[in-house]
């Protein structure tokens, strides 16, 4: 999405600042700014979803047990 999202403030930047052809019925400036706009729109929601699924990965606080659900070095404690 990251990606995506720079592509469309790119092209939106272009036409509104760079493009001074005319076309009867479209305001090409017009569209550079929607295409910027949404751009921005979408890199924000880009960023925000990379840092959600970087927070689910991370293990719960205090992790599991033992450092991984595998019984202490040495074994399990046994009684005589």
């Amino acid at each position: 999405m990251i990606p995506f999202g720079l592509f469309l403030m790119a092209v939106g930047a272009i036409l509104k600042w760079a493009v001074t052809a005319t076309l009867v019925g479209i305001d090409i400036q017009g569209v550079g700014v929607i295409l910027l706009v949404i751009g921005i729109i979408v890199l924000i929601f880009g960023i925000a979803r990379l840092i959600m699924d970087e927070q689910r990965r991370q293990p719960p606080p205090g992790g599991p047990p033992y450092g991984g659900g595998y019984p202490p070095p040495g074994g399990p404690p046994t009684s005589y």
